[in-house]
């Protein structure tokens, strides 16, 4: 009896007319062999507002995928990855809309996909929606599947199908229409609805899904299932139909937590335990979860996953198996759990999510792990303990990471719409600076419990439509004495940083006067540490500093006053953070020598040493060194270095040194200035040796409203002195003189992988010549999937004085001279042998070694290349060479370029140039021409590209 009422009450919620609640049936026919999905949609669409409505927008997100110019297309292109672009189209999904009408009427509505928004529909209701009223249209379409190969959502490369913002849903109506493209950023705002999801599937298939189970009626004769779920209020409503399915289903207390996050070498029963000890974390400061079951899958944490050294194969991961599974499943969880009970927008409001997300991280391990460290286990290890590195707690990643991307001066308020950040700040450096401000709010706001005051939020907000950032300000204020304007208003709307320095303690009878200076324009407080024998002994909280705030203390046994002693605050400089009260420089931050580079240790002004080991070229061979520095992980606005080496094949003692220091600007489109000198003293030819001495001027700019764009400009000044030292044993002849060249360079850069160009002029003057050049690069990667590259180069001697028999200043077709030394030879001055092919684009650009090398008047060159297949291509060169005294030469070479990896390794084979048929000729080995890039920090960059 009480089942058969059970079953009428679940019949009764699932078929009842819901007038007060937006409401969402999906019925979906799953068929594997052509990757679709077949859906009849019933949507029932409720005007919460106070405005008359006239159209309804839809989010289509499946159809994001359907050319190679959606906003999803353009996302990928600007984080330098192809796999979209280059993908065939039957990889790519899209959606076929073969009706929407009225429900009551059966009337077709018209309706059409936006211009700019190709994955968000518009429908034209036939009668306008009042508010307080309900509109029930009727949907048929087909979703073409996408390969989970670009976002892991789609049919993967197992025949699963993972479904996430799949099916077409309402946007969000709150005064205008808040509807946004799918961006790979995981943040559809949707309104909450009651979703009833029936599909039917092959029956060897099994779904899972969060919304609640309601029947699974196989059919042996088709081989097919119907399944239904339904779930009250949802905004997210992933769906995994698998063949193998691996989610793991533990009951805790509060709630059905199903995840399919694996550990290897975890035991189950570990497991189970770990997952109830996180369930009864999330219920005591997340508020009681509204649902049955919360659903934390893979691939939630393969987007959002732990960072850092937790990323490291198994066998070097310093974290115990357990501690490494319990975070895992913590950040899915907690992400998960906020997103769905607290309904902010989150493309515009998205930090407060993920900062409570970074802030309950924090509590946890503070509360479990007290004593685990940033390395983990290798902070035990001799050697390592050594370093400031082994010291710093776990949490001190948060800090780290945020303060990197500060450092570099590319950090982006919080405010910012998720779409407009760069990666780097969208998937770390802004979560944890949100997480880390709510950790810093919570020791200032000393007069309540932060912790307890977020929970209450939490629970009086929870599946309340609408709700914003400024109602979470408004509940802490009112709970709070303290003035937390500053937290909402400079921390989290603006890039100010926080930069406080102890100015000076100045001793009375009977009181200490300490004048703390606010380096930057904010309101934001400090904590001020009275410290005697590195004991605690008093702290208070200074307020509203402007410039230079003076306090008086009483005067007691303190001997050190210190801002932020235990590092809460994100503070961009806590090297002036101390000072004595009877201190000179020495005992204010000692003097430290540390091996290798570590984290900043605010206490010691630190000097690190390198071993250096280098292969030079073939003149010096293995060179021996050590390099004397004082940078940090963290960027230094000063930054200094001595490097001292020792050629074991010249027997000569080489080496250079420099110092520069950079001024950060904010919000200006000048956003970098950096100045200093450099000099060393290095070999170029056997017992040949050249003295250098830079000082430069380079200014960096940007388009600041936009850190995507990626758009840099850069105006560089420098002179150059070359003095030359030529050995008795030198195998090499120098006819010119000992120089010095000013040289003014402006760059423009705009790079990407579908879309790249490049364009730069060069002024160079010196006592006996001047010249000017420019250059233009141009590369594409069409719809077509065909590369195309084209540079353009013109330079001209506005006078030439120099040694008419020497090309040392010359322009040249193939191989620079490079008597700036700016090029990065493996063999400088090699006429023959491997080192002599290796070739940089510059000047001429050309590949083949032609009979005419230089011009020393004016030359202008275009080189061109295209896909054949792949990453083979095509390649042509062309260009007029004139010298003094001679006719202008047409030049131009032909040829097979392996474009392996662009700009870092490349094999050019000549074919066909001025010389000829090259390819039939003697010693054609030697003709071949390469590309190779050996240097760590060029080739980092490839890597870091897409995060910044």
């Amino acid at each position: 009896m009480i089942k058969q009422l059970k079953i009428y009450v679940i019949t009764f919620l699932l078929t009842a007319p819901i007038y007060g609640q937006n409401r969402i049936e999906v019925n979906a026919n799953a068929d594997v062999e052509t990757k679709t999905l077949t859906i009849s949609q019933q949507i029932v669409y409720k005007n919460e507002s106070s405005d008359t409505l006239q159209d309804i927008y839809l989010h289509d997100w499946n159809n994001s995928y359907s050319s190679k110019s959606t906003p999803l297309a353009k996302r990928f292109e600007e984080e330098f990855s192809t796999k979209f672009h280059l993908a065939k189209s039957e990889q790519r999904g899209f959606t076929l809309i073969t009706s929407i009408t009225d429900n009551d009427t059966n009337i077709k509505l018209d309706f059409e996909y936006l211009e700019e928004h190709p994955d968000v529909l518009r429908a034209k209701l036939p009668e306008p929606l009042l508010p307080g009223e309900s509109y029930n249209i009727n949907l048929s379409y087909i979703l073409v599947l996408p390969d989970a190969t670009f976002t892991d959502y789609g049919f993967t490369k197992n025949r699963d199908f993972e479904l996430k913002h799949w099916y077409i849903t309402p946007a969000v109506y709150n005064g205008e229409w808040q509807y946004y493209s799918n961006k790979n950023l995981d943040d559809l705002y949707v309104p909450k609805s009651d979703v009833k999801i029936t599909i039917e599937h092959p029956l060897n298939y099994r779904p899972t899904s969060e919304l609640n189970l309601i029947s699974a009626d196989p059919d042996p004769k088709t081989r097919r299932q119907t399944t239904i779920y339904y779930g009250k209020d949802r905004v997210d409503t992933y769906l995994a139909l698998q063949k193998f399915p691996l989610f793991g289903f533990v009951q805790t207390d509060d709630l059905i937590l199903i995840s399919n996050i694996n550990e290897r070498g975890l035991p189950g029963a570990d497991k189970a335990i770990l997952t109830d000890k996180i369930g009864r974390f999330l219920t005591k400061n997340l508020g009681k979860y509204p649902h049955e079951r919360l659903l934390v899958s893979r691939i939630d944490y393969n987007k959002n996953p732990l960072y850092g050294l937790n990323q490291l194969p198994d066998f070097l991961r310093p974290f115990p198996d357990q501690f490494q599974y319990e975070l895992k499943l913590l950040k899915t969880a907690l992400k998960k759990y906020i997103d769905n009970t607290l309904l902010l927008n989150p493309r515009k409001e998205h930090w407060l999510s993920e900062g409570l997300q970074i802030y309950f991280m924090i509590k946890y391990v503070e509360e479990h792990y007290p004593d685990m460290k940033l390395l983990g286990t290798l902070a035990n290890i001799w050697g390592i303990r050594a370093f400031h590195a082994a010291d710093v707690d776990f949490n001190f990643q948060y800090f780290l990471y945020s303060m990197e991307i500060a450092r570099k001066n590319r950090d982006q308020p919080l405010t910012t719409p998720k779409d407009s950040l760069i990666k780097f700040n969208a998937n770390i450096a802004g979560k944890y600076k949100a997480g880390v401000g709510l950790n810093y709010l919570e020791k200032f706001t000393d007069d309540i419990d932060l912790s307890k005051t977020i929970t209450a939020f939490l629970e009086q907000n929870k599946l309340k439509s609408h709700v914003k950032i400024s109602d979470f300000e408004t509940f802490l204020s009112s709970k709070t004495s303290k003035n937390i304007n500053w937290f909402f208003t400079d921390y989290v709307g603006t890039r100010k940083k926080i930069d406080f320095k102890i100015k000076g303690v100045e001793t009375t009878k009977d009181s200490f006067i300490v004048s703390i200076k606010n380096k930057r324009n904010n309101s934001m407080p400090i904590s001020l540490y009275s410290i005697s024998n590195d004991t605690v002994i008093g702290k208070q909280w200074v307020e509203q500093i402007s410039g230079i705030k003076t306090i008086s203390l009483p005067k007691d046994n303190t001997d050190k006053f210190v801002l932020d002693y235990y590092n809460v605050i994100p503070e961009f400089n806590q090297r002036d953070n101390y000072k004595s009260v009877n201190g000179t420089f020495i005992n204010n931050k000692p003097l430290q020598f540390r091996l290798f580079k570590d984290i900043e240790d605010p206490y010691y002004n630190q000097v690190f040493f390198m071993p250096l080991i280098e292969f030079n070229n073939i003149y010096d061979g293995l060179t021996l060194g050590t390099k004397i520095y004082n940078k940090t992980i963290l960027r230094k606005r000063l930054n200094y270095r001595f490097s001292p080496q020792y050629a074991t094949k010249s027997k000569s003692l080489t080496g250079s040194t420099s110092i520069f220091y950079t001024h950060n600007i904010e919000n200006k489109n000048l956003f970098d200035i950096t100045y200093g000198i450099s000099a060393g003293y290095q070999s170029f030819a056997e017992d040949a040796f050249f003295t250098t001495i830079r000082p430069s001027l380079t200014l960096r700019f940007r388009n600041d409203k936009d850190f995507r764009a990626d758009q840099i400009d850069n105006i560089t000044a420098r002179y150059v002195s070359i003095n030359r030292d030529i050995g008795d044993n030198a195998i090499v002849e120098i006819d010119e003189p000992d120089y010095g060249v000013f040289n003014l360079r402006y760059t423009h850069f705009n790079p990407g992988r579908i879309n790249f160009s490049s364009f730069s002029t060069d002024f160079q003057l010196a006592g006996n010549f001047s010249k000017l050049s420019a250059s233009y690069e141009f590369r594409k990667l069409t719809k077509g999937n065909r590369n195309i590259n084209l540079r353009l180069f013109a330079g001209v001697f506005l006078n030439n004085d120099t040694d008419p028999n020497s090309n040392f200043f010359s322009f040249a077709l193939d191989r620079p001279t490079d008597y700036l030394f700016d090029l990065n030879y493996l063999g400088r001055s090699e006429a023959a042998g491997l080192f002599s092919q290796q070739i940089i684009i510059a000047e001429g650009g050309f590949k083949s070694m032609l009979p005419t090398p230089f011009a020393n008047q004016w030359i202008t060159t275009a080189n061109f290349s295209t896909s054949i297949w792949r990453y083979i291509q095509a390649y042509g060169d062309v260009g007029l060479v004139k010298n003094k005294f001679d006719s202008a030469n047409f030049v131009y070479d032909s040829g097979v370029r392996l474009n392996l990896v662009e700009d870092f390794f490349e094999v050019y084979f000549p074919v066909y140039s001025t010389l000829g048929w090259e390819i039939a000729q003697p010693n054609y080995s030697q003709r071949i021409r390469f590309i190779i890039t050996v240097d760590p920090q060029v080739l980092l960059g490839l890597f870091r590209r897409k995060w910044y």
